[in-house]
């Protein structure tokens, strides 16, 4: 059991990895280097919502999934 748990933390890893880079390819130069857009807040839309909504979510999964497998070994 515990091996299947590490399957899924590496999966979710790397989904995690993929889905926070693609929220920072969507932000402009600027913010790069601290210049944030000229302090405009914007609103998430559509897709970003999504992704970003989607991110919480498979960071809250991972969290389980990380103390549940400590729990198991201990």
């Amino acid at each position: 059991m515990i091996t299947y748990l590490y399957i899924v933390q590496i999966i979710l890893a790397i989904t995690l990895i993929v889905m926070v880079i693609l929220q920072a390819r969507g932000s402009d130069l600027g913010g790069v280097f601290g210049g944030a857009g000229g302090g405009i807040f914007r609103t998430r839309r559509g897709v970003e919502r999504t992704l970003f909504k989607a991110t919480i979510l498979i960071s809250v999964l991972f969290f389980l999934i990380s103390l549940m497998t400590v729990v198991l070994q201990g």
